[in-house]
């Protein structure tokens, strides 16, 4: 199960990355800061962001969205549950922080302690 989340993250980034190439061609300047300030340690990497998920919660991610406000970097996460939840969280971009979830049956879909 483990390998088959990393191949999904790693596909995922991968569509991303091809995204980001498509629109750099219309406006390279936006990424290019991001990408400078994930580099800089000024914002989290979003693998840090999707291996947190994956180490809490159980579920698929269907689509990733990066905001930008100004100065302010948020990431919103959509993910599958097991049962069907359609859940979004969102994260502080810059310290890596849950603030919000929304979603039914997001107990569910919390990973047991060990």
């Amino acid at each position: 199960m483990q390998k088959a989340q990393r191949f999904f993250r790693f596909g995922l980034l991968l569509v991303m990355v091809m995204g980001l190439s498509a629109t750099q061609a219309d406006d390279n300047a936006p990424w290019q800061s991001l990408h400078g300030e994930v580099r800089r340690g000024e914002v989290v990497p979003l693998e840090s962001i999707l291996d947190w998920l994956a180490a809490h919660y159980v579920g698929e991610v269907l689509e990733v969205e990066v905001e930008r406000d100004g100065g302010y970097v948020e990431y919103k996460i959509k993910m599958l549950g097991e049962q069907g939840q359609l859940v979004v969280f969102e994260f502080d971009g810059h310290t890596g922080q849950l603030m919000e979830m929304e979603g039914v049956g997001i107990k569910a879909m919390q990973r047991k302690s060990e």
